[in-house]
């Protein structure tokens, strides 16, 4: 049973979700950290200097998508 889950889906414009990545990547460059806020609240979580990466691409008639998990 999970202690926490918060799930988010937006629709933004490409160049939007590339500064979301940005922010992502450079926090976990500079510090042991990710932060988030939702409803007023922060959530702050610790990352280890080791992580698990899974990147999944999928290509349909329909759409395609591709997803990047990480998990410690």
């Amino acid at each position: 049973m999970d202690l926490l889950e918060i799930e988010e889906k937006h629709e933004m414009r490409r160049e939007e979700a590339a500064k979301l990545l940005h922010r992502i990547a450079d926090d976990l460059a500079r510090q042991n950290d990710l932060s988030f806020v939702r409803e007023g609240v922060k959530f702050t979580i610790d990352v280890p200097d080791r992580v698990e990466v899974e990147l999944e691409l999928e290509i349909g008639e329909d759409g395609s998508s591709f997803e990047i998990e990480i998990n410690w």
